[in-house]
């Protein structure tokens, strides 16, 4: 890896740009297995899950569609209220269409749980969720994964789309922030 590349508030390298990419291969093809024959409506829940949409959806052997939705449960805190809102909504129908979420980390589960529960309401054909990294300890409410990439361990991660306060979104492979740098006044 790049040293360069690594920030001084970066403690430790979670998964690799080539881990990253043979999950991408394993997620994809297990997709693109499932729903052989069908076109699907995959939607990126924004800012974290863009890069990660991208790259898999470039994956895809499937024919398939995308949409964005925008979401937040955490305001200007580094803790979730558990109150999830809409920033941006779907310009799609989804009305008898295969929908898969893609959302970049499942935490407490909230966010994921709201969103489920809202598409459902919207008579999809079918609804799925791809998840590239899940907390299992952070759960608060339980929510079906269909399509995961990596467990991690409740630190604040960045990278591959996740941020901190806008930074290190663009890095090529997942890292665990330091713990001074989002616990500061």
């Amino acid at each position: 890896m790049d040293e360069l590349l690594l920030s001084d508030e970066i403690q430790e390298v979670l998964a690799s740009q080539q881990n990253i990419e043979e999950t991408l291969d394993r997620l994809a093809g297990q997709i693109s297995k499932d729903y052989k024959d069908k076109q699907v409506l995959l939607i990126g829940i924004l800012k974290g899950a863009f890069i990660f949409l991208a790259d898999l959806s470039r994956r895809l052997t499937i024919p398939h569609a995308v949409d964005f939705m925008s979401l937040s449960s955490y305001g200007a805190t580094a803790t979730t209220t558990g109150e999830v809102r809409i920033i941006m909504d779907l310009r799609t129908f989804i009305r008898g269409k295969h929908v898969i979420i893609v959302e970049d980390i499942v935490d407490t589960g909230y966010t994921l749980r709201y969103l489920q529960q809202m598409l459902e309401a919207r008579s999809p054909a079918s609804l799925c969720t791809c998840v590239l990294l899940s907390k299992p300890d952070r759960r608060k409410v339980n929510v079906k994964i269909d399509y995961l990439g990596f467990e991690i361990p409740d630190r604040w991660i960045v990278g591959y789309g996740l941020d901190y306060a806008d930074r290190h979104r663009t890095l090529p492979y997942i890292a665990i922030l330091k713990p001074e740098v989002y616990t500061k006044d």
